[in-house]
């Protein structure tokens, strides 16, 4: 049996660190991050009973680093690179073979290539698997919504990164219209020319988010922010939000405020058999975000390797993990939004409070 590690780490400080620590809900977000940064990572929790179709069997562990999203971007990344390399350590001393980067761990610095050449072990950010679960995902929404995705327009923020110039150029044979969407224009020109080889349609870049977004249908986004970037006038009315960021991309207004729209979660994941995680991180029994699942499947595999490493992730390897999810028994486990389960009958009503706000829209312009 071949074992793994993975790491996660407090994305809302005090919600999460609550989790372990009850306390932590009562004091100042500052109190509690100071707390955190004096602490050493640790083991979270032993993860049991992962069997693959094919009858293999893996075991391993969550390891706890003890920073949030906005610590690993404001403390040195020294600092930052010595406490994610420390869980790797733990992670090597427990007999791991293989760990996974989790959340921001897999976006601060260079994408885990200065980890991996301090560890003995193989390591991966697991975006490859991150990109192939928002793909179908954001399809599979879109089609419950009534928008085809060869008749949608497609924005990407956060089209620079590694995740989000994959989605783009898996996306881009089969969307209407592709819209990328980031903070610099040079930056996003190589990938708008590499994307206009594969593309069925047109193919447009913006750094204007309030005033480009609003023409999608269809929205992936996976940026590196700290802090929300889109917000309920951004969007139209029946668009569909994958939110692939974690911390998330899309303001919890968006849910409050426009029953019109669907935002889902990326890459929420149904592991294969009875697994036991030991820890509640959020989801339901039995089920996982993707990028835990791509460590999981590369264990099951045998394929002890640092297998998605660094800022760019290929269409090969977004390919290979979704081969090696049909083999093990990986699958898209429905849809998540804001940290709830989302049923088609819920999707069913945004499609119809869609309809009507079209409906509504119209008569006004009449």
């Amino acid at each position: 049996m071949h074992r793994f590690a993975f790491v996660i780490h407090p994305i809302d400080v005090k919600r999460d660190a609550a989790r372990k620590y009850p306390i932590a809900r009562y004091l100042p977000e500052r109190w509690v991050e100071s707390l955190l940064k004096r602490k050493e990572p640790m083991v979270v929790s032993r993860i049991t009973g992962i069997r693959s179709l094919t009858g293999a069997q893996t075991e391993g562990w969550f390891i706890g680093c003890p920073l949030s999203p906005r610590m690993m971007l404001s403390l040195p990344l020294e600092f930052v690179y010595q406490k994610i390399i420390r869980c790797g350590e733990i992670a090597q001393e427990l007999g791991a073979e293989i760990i996974g980067l989790g959340a921001f761990t897999s976006v601060v610095g260079d994408g885990g290539i200065t980890i991996a050449k301090n560890l003995k072990i193989a390591v991966t950010t697991g975006n490859s698997y991150t990109v192939a679960t928002a793909i179908e995902g954001a399809v599979r929404a879109a089609e419950l919504m009534g928008v085809p995705i060869e008749e949608a327009t497609v924005a990407v923020v956060g089209a620079t990164g590694s995740i989000g110039r994959t989605c783009a150029l898996a996306l881009a044979p089969q969307a209407a219209r592709i819209l990328l969407l980031g903070r610099d224009l040079q930056r996003l020109e190589p990938v708008a020319a590499e994307l206009r080889q594969r593309a069925r349609g047109e193919v447009l870049l913006s750094t204007d988010l309030a005033h480009a977004l609003p023409q999608a249908d269809v929205v992936i986004t996976v940026t590196s922010a700290v802090d929300a970037i889109i917000y309920p006038q951004h969007l139209k009315s029946g668009a569909v939000v994958c939110d692939v960021a974690r911390p998330r991309d899309v303001s919890v207004r968006v849910a409050r405020e426009r029953e019109d729209v669907l935002v889902i979660e990326g890459g929420v994941v149904a592991v294969p058999g009875e697994v036991d995680f030991g820890f509640d991180f959020g989801f339901p029994p039995r089920t996982a975000y993707a990028c835990m699942s791509e460590t999981m499947m590369l264990a099951l595999e045998g394929r002890i390797e640092s297998f998605t490493l660094g800022k760019e992730v290929s269409l090969q390897q977004v390919e290979t993990t979704q081969q090696l999810a049909q083999k093990h028994g990986f699958r898209l486990a429905g849809f998540r939004s804001f940290e709830r389960a989302i049923s088609e009958q819920e999707i069913a009503r945004i499609r119809e409070n869609a309809r009507r706000q079209g409906a509504r829209s119209y008569s006004s312009v009449g």
